[in-house]
């Protein structure tokens, strides 16, 4: 009986040692200055004629119409 009430103890005190370090490992990460995120860069939408689907001008590919589509399929499917 003794020996258990010995190593409860000890694990009581391990769980607190290890509490107090994460206590104070939160405490310096919070008080250091976080950084702002970048801000998000803007892109200008289109619409794709055949499935209305919206993505960036820049993922869009020309039609020989001079519509913007978003997948060859789709620029195929204009043509005919």
């Amino acid at each position: 009986m003794k020996y258990i009430v010995i190593i409860l103890v000890i694990l009581v005190v391990l769980w607190l040692v290890r509490g107090a370090r994460a206590g104070r490992r939160d405490s310096d990460e919070s008080a250091a200055p976080k950084a702002p995120p970048p801000p998000a860069v803007q892109q200008e939408m289109v619409e794709c004629p055949v499935c209305q689907v919206h993505l960036p001008r820049t993922d869009a590919l020309p039609g020989p119409d001079g519509q913007l589509y978003c997948c060859a399929e789709h620029r195929q499917s204009a043509r005919g």
